[in-house]
């Protein structure tokens, strides 16, 4: 492979997903394409967007799951009431289950309600969670760690809770002291630069790469090259 293209939180925009994959002109044949997961929720496709993830994998794309999509696992298969709350009601899953043609009557349970679980189901919802179960939660190589949101500063990887990998902050931004480098998405590089209006890769003194730009809120969706840390962009012009 000539080129390692990084990509993560595409979160529902396949229009500018499928715009980057032409700017930094992808070809399976020639680029290894790793995916970091929060491939759904808040923007408008997640459906689309999941299955053109499939389609990447089947191409070699290596594929992780984030924190969205294990949301998705927890509220859908596993019927957690406090997943389901969040879920639907504050971290763009609504818009997930839109994408599948569910209305707000079929899976939004009132506050006041006792929770029983909306049984919602059809063949491409089924599939697109059978090919997030199997989803790995961190890459590995000799040099580079590539995970969601981040590894703890103070445990080995393979010890590490899964939900530390695609939900940590502020202890791995500031704490790692780690030799290999860490791209990660997750927490919006504007956070990580201290600028709202800075969406672009943040590259970390302490060997930590963040790429999320934030591209569902206005921001962009970037692409870190590797090894030669070259981004690519598309702009969000929407907001």
């Amino acid at each position: 492979m000539q080129r390692t293209l990084v990509i993560s939180d595409i979160h529902g925009e396949l229009k500018l997903f499928e715009e980057l994959l032409q700017v930094i002109e992808y070809s399976p044949e020639k680029d290894q394409l790793i995916l970091l997961g929060d491939y759904i929720d808040r923007g408008p496709n997640s459906k689309e967007v999941l299955e053109k993830v499939i389609q990447l994998k089947k191409d070699g794309a290596l594929v992780l799951k984030g924190n969205h999509e294990d949301m998705m696992v927890k509220s859908l298969i596993l019927g957690e009431e406090r997943a389901w709350r969040n879920w639907t009601g504050r971290n763009g899953g609504d818009k997930t289950l839109e994408s599948y043609g569910f209305t707000s009557k079929e899976f939004i349970v009132n506050e006041e309600d006792p929770f029983i679980k909306p049984e919602l189901h059809s063949d491409t919802l089924d599939r697109h969670l059978a090919f997030i179960e199997q989803l790995d939660y961190y890459i590995e190589w000799e040099d580079t760690i590539f995970v969601h949101a981040g590894v703890h500063p103070e445990k080995e990887i393979v010890e590490t809770d899964p939900y530390e990998l695609i939900w940590i902050r502020d202890i791995f931004h500031n704490g790692y002291a780690g030799e290999k480098t860490v791209i990660f998405g997750h927490t919006p590089s504007k956070n990580l630069h201290k600028d709202d209006k800075n969406h672009t890769v943040f590259f970390g003194n302490n060997n930590i790469i963040g790429i999320d730009g934030a591209a569902v809120y206005g921001g962009q969706l970037n692409c870190l090259e590797l090894p030669d840390r070259k981004v690519y962009a598309v702009r969000n012009s929407k907001q």
